[in-house]
């Protein structure tokens, strides 16, 4: 059974909200990839249009736009996604990263509202928690 953690920002609040998807409303997000977008009524979100942004595995592997497969891949990075050097300016560093494609190895899926639907997020998401 596939179980993702979904991280929504709402940009007209500016805060984020958590949502547990499983089942057959997870599996309709194995697949995709960053950029794509996908349909609220699967995060129990009617009306509303959601672009991927990010996420990652398990393990805490970030996943990476440019990298077009589901699985790790050792990259030699500068100052980006998943590296941040603190010794000096052009510093690079291999760093193992996941790739752009959702697959059931991923744990947490960032994403951003692009189309709000009829009703508040917080008001959506609030009912469902309760």
């Amino acid at each position: 059974m596939v179980e993702f953690k979904v991280v929504v920002n709402d940009p007209r609040d500016g805060k984020s909200y958590q949502v547990t998807v499983s089942g057959q409303h997870a599996n309709v997000l194995v697949r995709k990839k960053i950029g794509d977008e996908v349909d609220g009524m699967f995060l129990g979100l009617p009306g509303y249009r959601l672009k991927i942004t990010g996420g990652s595995d398990r393990d805490g592997f970030p996943m990476r736009p440019e990298v077009h497969t589901a699985a790790r891949k050792d990259l030699l990075v500068a100052d980006s996604i998943g590296f941040r050097p603190t010794a000096y300016g052009g510093q690079r560093r291999k760093r193992t990263m996941r790739g752009n494609e959702i697959s059931p190895e991923i744990a947490q899926i960032n994403a951003k509202v692009t189309t709000p639907g009829p009703k508040p997020v917080s008001e959506l998401l609030a009912a469902k928690a309760a």
